[in-house]
């Protein structure tokens, strides 16, 4: 059985393999255990969402998989966190104490059958009086009794533990994926733009990239308040999202914002996908919940540019600032380039 076991491993090791080099995939043991959970087809969420992100992408970037990570098997590992690691070594503690208690009160018990059954030799060779059986009966009883109360109290914290090892995970992986996301309108962060950017630049990916920023948004939050700011630009970020459905990548990059990252894609098809979101933002409407308010004149200018060999990561951003800077001067509610 070992033998199989292995033969089996190692079959899935020699086909993960290749699929990391042909996908871009870096060699990190996150990626290899991801990867050989794919062979293996253990986990069928996994494997769809890793189909689906390198049909969209063509490659499978250190932060797609991260979150792919995250998603579907981060709950099996990453032990090293301080908080958690200090909760597993209490709870170790602790078991390990009771699990002693356990074994201390088995051993005293089994010391007592034997003494017992000693006894019980003697009362078939030479006979013992019915008060001396019946004494020897009540200390098995109440032996019997005192690590049943003992067996039980440590099973009881063993699924104490669990519950507890369940929750720590639960939290883990809800920091973990809080800290490549923006809490107010649930877009990967800066952070996360960051590491895509710079894997899809150093494995010269095509791409395009496209920034759009919030017009006269700080006339909005003068005259609604930034409450009301929020919520305009949390409306503008489903509309971003609501139109990411082939593999583009939106990131929350500052305060009012938003760059979007649309792996393989063409400088022409970018523009196409910009202006259909500009329309589709110029389409909102936001209401402020206090004063009743609504706001009708929500727009966002973009600036588009893509990738060009050996580009950099000053260089890229510095292009699509150009074309935004550009819009804004034009009018706002635009994409620049206007043509190609």
């Amino acid at each position: 059985m070992a033998n199989d076991n292995f033969t089996q491993a190692t079959a899935y090791l020699k086909q993960a393999v290749p699929l990391m080099i042909k996908y871009q995939i870096p060699t990190t043991p996150t990626n290899y255990a991801l990867w050989y959970t794919y062979v293996a087809q253990t986990n069928p969420q996994l494997n769809e969402a890793v189909d689906k992100t390198i049909q969209s992408a063509g490659v499978c970037s250190p932060l797609s998989s991260e979150l792919l990570y995250q998603q579907h098997m981060a709950a099996q590992t990453e032990r090293n966190v301080d908080t958690m690691k200090q909760s597993l070594e209490a709870m170790v503690t602790e078991i390990n104490a009771s699990m002693q208690d356990t074994i201390s009160d088995t051993g005293d018990f089994q010391a007592m059958l034997d003494k017992s059954f000693s006894r019980l030799m003697q009362l078939d060779e030479e006979g013992l009086s019915i008060d001396e059986t019946m004494g020897l009966v009540r200390e098995l009883v109440q032996g019997s009794r005192h690590i049943s109360q003992s067996t039980r109290q440590f099973h009881s914290q063993l699924s104490e533990a669990e519950k507890e090892i369940a929750e720590l995970k639960s939290k883990l992986q809800q920091s973990r994926e809080e800290a490549l996301h923006d809490a107010l309108t649930g877009l990967l962060n800066r952070r996360a733009f960051d590491q895509e950017i710079h894997h899809l630049l150093t494995t010269q990916t095509p791409m395009a990239l496209i920034i759009l920023d919030i017009d006269k948004f700080k006339g909005i939050n003068d005259g609604f308040g930034h409450v009301f700011g929020d919520q305009v630009l949390k409306a503008i970020a489903r509309r971003v999202k609501d139109s990411c459905k082939s593999g583009e990548r939106p990131f929350r990059i500052g305060g009012e914002e938003i760059a979007i990252i649309l792996p393989g894609r063409s400088l022409l098809v970018a523009r196409q996908f910009a202006e259909a979101l500009r329309r589709a933002i110029e389409k909102l409407s936001v209401m402020d919940r206090k004063s009743g308010q609504r706001l009708n004149a929500v727009t966002a200018s973009f600036g588009v540019t893509e990738y060009v060999a050996n580009d950099s990561y000053e260089n890229i951003l510095r292009r699509a600032d150009e074309q935004l800077y550009r819009a804004k001067e034009l009018g706002r509610n635009r994409v620049m380039p206007m043509s190609l």
